[in-house]
């Protein structure tokens, strides 16, 4: 179990991998996560399931290299097998008929957005879903995510595909029209986040936000994923990942979001230094 069945570079540095894992892929739904441990050395890594295929037994993680943990994963070849892989943890997304459901994801935050988008769509609502990168060659999922979606927009930071400008732009364009949107979701980095609730709060539009700290066993023991929202203390394995963002604490989320970066910039520099050599299993 947990062999890689497939692995595709879908933009610079995102990886995507179909893994052998029968029980997870049957009881996994929308909104929910995995923890790996690459080898016997490795962290624990929290990562959304993107797809499965329960008649195949697979499920399809999609991960962006951004620290050693993540670097060494992308090392792998098909065949590999991770030392662990966990779940389905966390709350599943709330699922239901609302109406007019407007999925944002931006950047890495596109592959869990995509069971959501098409879990909305099966409730039948109409599902608008905008996309965003920071360029054309950072996009990802584009055509996955238009068969999941009622409408697809797209944008771009520096204006080389779609929309010049951020989803909020375009979420801003659709209420400015007049669309009567129920149900607003979000996922991508954290000032994205902060920025949609900002926009949506002003039209008391009801905003969901799947939030990714850091995490360690993912089951409340450890209390590493602790977040504030409404004031109180949340633990985002499990009381989680998702969340009401106009009472979610955005500021305190990003200073315990950096909490690391020393940490994390001397592993990664190492890796690296090591040109992967610590990535034998």
């Amino acid at each position: 179990m947990n062999r890689i069945i497939t692995k595709k570079i879908l933009s610079q540095d995102v990886k995507e991998f179909v893994i052998e894992s029968p029980r997870i892929a049957t009881a996994r739904h929308a909104g929910q996560f995995v923890i790996v441990r690459a080898n016997d050395t490795g962290e624990r890594i929290p990562l959304t399931i993107a797809d499965a295929n329960p008649e195949a037994g697979t499920i399809t993680l999609i991960f962006q290299e951004v620290g050693k943990s993540t670097m060494l994963m992308g090392t792998f070849k098909e065949g590999d097998e991770f030392k662990d892989v966990v779940g389905p943890l966390g709350k599943p997304t709330h699922i239901e008929k609302f109406g007019t459901v407007v999925c944002m994801g931006g950047g890495i935050g596109v592959a869990p957005m995509h069971p959501i988008s098409e879990a909305m769509k099966a409730a039948g609502n109409r599902v608008i879903t905008i996309i965003g990168a920071r360029s054309k060659d950072l996009l990802i999922m584009e055509n996955r995510m238009k068969a999941a979606s009622t409408e697809l927009h797209i944008s771009t930071d520096d204006g080389s595909y779609g929309v010049h400008g951020f989803v909020t732009d375009i979420l801003q364009s659709l209420i400015d029209k007049g669309e009567k949107i129920d149900l607003a979701v979000a996922i991508g980095p954290v000032p994205m986040m902060g920025a949609v609730c900002k926009l949506t709060k002003k039209y008391d539009l009801p905003t969901v936000v799947s939030l990714n700290p850091i995490m360690v066993d993912g089951t409340g023991m450890c209390g590493a994923c602790r977040v504030t929202v409404a004031g109180k203390t949340q633990f985002v394995c499990v009381d989680g990942p998702e969340f009401d963002g106009h009472q979610v604490d955005f500021v305190e989320l990003v200073k315990r979001q950096r909490a690391y970066l020393p940490q994390e910039r001397i592993s990664r520099e190492a890796f690296q230094h090591h040109e992967g050599c610590c990535s034998e299993k």
